[in-house]
């Protein structure tokens, strides 16, 4: 005698599979995805502020720019505010991004929807953004003139490097994914937290975050502008010669 199949036999194989929803309870997952969550906003999205704000320094003119360099080199116990406030936090928010990235099966070709098409530009942009992090850090940290010992060179060492086109035009994207990133992320974070509950809620965080990223992208822009075409002629070609350094940080701010 033939038995009926459950409702559900055969329902899952037929569908096209799709990043798995987050299940509370499961394994470590959902601590290890919490933390990734909070992780993007403090301590990774409270640096990325700050970055922001002492780049926009530079509106000011090499001076200003030179003492907000110097006075972050002189906060007390720097290498361990590096290692356990940025560099340690934005390597686990990144790989494990990439590696929920990997474990997940988007199907946006399939299923064109709203949500899928964000879930895609999260990921992406933060890989982009991930990449200008390497690119930044390698290059105005650890490698050329050490500006911990020479603030006043960092002015013309950005200039230096966005006289490259193609740097220029890395800087610009890369402004934007991070600026999309952590808009997008904030709104994820209060839906993941019951912050916003409701359809509602959700669409009045969703233009407050939508603001948030277009400021970032303003800020950014109009920073790398400042190295770029800066207002001021004096500005223009600083170097990164220590002695032109020097000359830089002891001139009255402009």
């Amino acid at each position: 005698m033939a038995t009926a199949a459950p409702p559900s036999a055969g329902y899952e194989q037929n569908q096209l599979k799709g990043v798995r929803p987050l299940r509370p309870g499961e394994g470590h997952s959902f601590l290890l995805r919490r933390l990734h969550s909070l992780s993007g906003i403090v301590p990774v999205g409270a640096f990325l502020i700050e970055h922001f704000v002492s780049n926009a320094y530079a509106t000011n003119g090499p001076h200003a720019y030179a003492t907000q360099i110097k006075f972050l080199n002189s906060l007390p116990f720097v290498p361990f505010l590096e290692w356990g406030f940025i560099y340690i936090p934005i390597l686990y928010h990144a790989l494990y991004g990439i590696f929920i990235w990997y474990r997940g099966e988007s199907n946006l070709a399939a299923y064109p929807w709203q949500g899928n098409w964000l879930y895609t530009a999260q990921r992406w942009t933060g890989i982009v953004a991930f990449l200008y992090m390497i690119q930044h850090v390698y290059s105005l940290r650890f490698s050329g003139v050490h500006l911990v010992q020479y603030p006043g060179a960092g002015f013309g060492k950005v200039q230096h490097e966005l006289a490259n086109p193609w740097m220029l035009a890395f800087y610009v994207v890369a402004i934007v994914c991070a600026s999309w990133h952590f808009a997008y992320g904030i709104w994820l974070f209060c839906a993941k937290w019951g912050i916003t509950q409701g359809e509602r809620a959700r669409r009045k965080a969703g233009i407050i975050c939508l603001g948030i990223g277009l400021l970032f992208v303003v800020v950014g822009l109009i920073t790398v502008k400042a190295f770029v075409a800066p207002h001021n002629p004096d500005w223009r070609n600083m170097g990164t010669d220590p002695a032109t350094a020097k000359q830089v940080e002891v001139q009255p701010v402009e």
